[in-house]
């Protein structure tokens, strides 16, 4: 998961690079199987920007579910439930539904 921010993108370079380096020397079956962005907010040009990077570079690693910043999301963990469970049928929660069936599909075909 990655916030579609300036120093997240940063942070991503040098994660790939980790990744690419443990792949070559301690686990040739490491792969990353895609990337979700998260508290996005499409209101903001830096994220559609950073997005629409990420869909360039990344291609099909890029899920196509994104989670939005979404405030039932954020009140769940103080109610000590998960935001899925908190509120179903919030935003949020509804693209994290989205995902978890990307994922699934993606984990199944590998």
């Amino acid at each position: 998961p990655m916030q579609c921010e300036y120093y997240a993108l940063e942070g991503l370079s040098d994660l790939v690079n980790t990744i690419k380096k443990v792949h070559a020397n301690l686990n040739r079956d490491l792969k990353i199987i895609g990337l979700l962005r998260v508290m996005f907010d499409p209101r903001m040009t830096l994220q559609q920007q950073v997005s629409a990077q990420l869909e360039a570079h990344f291609g099909d690693k890029v899920f196509k579910a994104v989670v939005p910043r979404n405030v039932r999301l954020a009140e769940a963990p103080s109610h000590g439930l998960p935001g899925v469970i908190y509120d179903a049928g919030a935003k949020g929660a509804l693209a994290y539904m989205a995902f978890a069936k990307e994922m699934i599909q993606r984990v199944k075909a590998l």
